[in-house]
């Protein structure tokens, strides 16, 4: 494996960061994670846009130019032979001093790219649907760390992660701090009741793959609300399911001990995981 690191590919044994890295100090930087299908980079510019938004309010100046960025994960996928890849783009402020203090970092901010395999949930709960609970850990109040900020500080994910493997769930609700559905560890999710497609809208990350499905809807005469989302209309839901860059669309059956419509994984959501598969096949940047 041959990974990117600051305008060179090198071993993963030579890929490192400097102690001193405010990405590792910190959690300061930036991150995306992106899908390669049959030599196609799924929504490459859409996710490199997010970076770059996430950067820019973080003031991390990049290195690279949108058009750069994009020309290195390319290659990173060719250095490595991948046709169909999860590629993490990592972007720290760079090296400093043990303070807080952004403004003593010097040199130029760090990017790393990886390209591999991932299996994020096994195989059978795409075809039967996973249970899944909401777990107390509140998601962050955008007027402290805005969750559409796709940061290296996951610590907020990562104890509602932890909460749901206690409890024997590979996924979770996490509310917002209103009381609301927010979204999942990982995941955005959705409903389906009386043939609206809704999902939140607000205490949840902007997902690609979220955005992708709300506009095959549209596409479709799919009625669509972004809107607030109480627990009970999921319990009450005729369907439900997750989407991300990693889990693609996986259907939910059960939440917190409730079924979700007749138990199994509902006709507009397999619509929606079908149609999802057809477009990673052409919207992209091919290679």
């Amino acid at each position: 494996m041959k990974i990117y690191l600051n305008g060179k590919f090198v071993s993963k044994k030579e890929a490192a960061v400097s102690v001193f890295d405010h990405g590792f100090l910190y959690g300061d930087g930036a991150f995306e994670g992106i899908r390669s299908y049959k030599s196609l980079v799924f929504k490459l510019k859409e996710h490199v846009n997010r970076l770059y938004e996430t950067a820019h309010t973080l003031m991390i100046n990049l290195p690279l130019t949108k058009k750069q960025m994009i020309k290195a994960v390319v290659d990173t996928l060719k250095t490595n032979n991948l046709r169909d890849a999860y590629i993490r783009v990592i972007v720290t402020r760079g090296e400093g001093d043990l303070g807080l203090d952004p403004k003593k970092c010097f040199g130029r901010p760090g990017v790393i790219i990886i390209a591999d395999k991932i299996t994020l949930y096994p195989k059978e709960l795409y075809n039967k649907g996973m249970e899944i609970i909401t777990v107390p850990t509140v998601r962050n109040c955008p007027e402290a760390l805005n969750p559409r900020l796709k940061s290296l500080n996951y610590l907020n994910n990562i104890l509602a992660k932890i909460e749901a493997g206690n409890s024997g769930y590979n996924e979770a609700i996490m509310l917002d701090h209103q009381g609301y559905v927010a979204e999942c560890t990982g995941d955005n999710i959705f409903i389906v009741k009386d043939g609206i497609l809704s999902t939140p809208s607000q205490g949840r990350l902007k997902g690609i793959t979220r955005d992708t499905v709300l506009a095959l809807a549209a596409k479709t005469k799919i009625k669509t609300e972004e809107r607030l989302i109480t627990r009970h209309e999921v319990y009450t839901a005729d369907e439900c399911f997750l989407t991300g860059t990693a889990a693609e669309i996986i259907p939910v059956v059960k939440v917190d001990g409730r079924v979700i419509g007749n138990g199994q994984p509902g006709a507009l959501t397999k619509k929606m995981i079908k149609m999802f598969k057809t477009e990673t096949t052409k919207d992209g940047v091919k290679y």
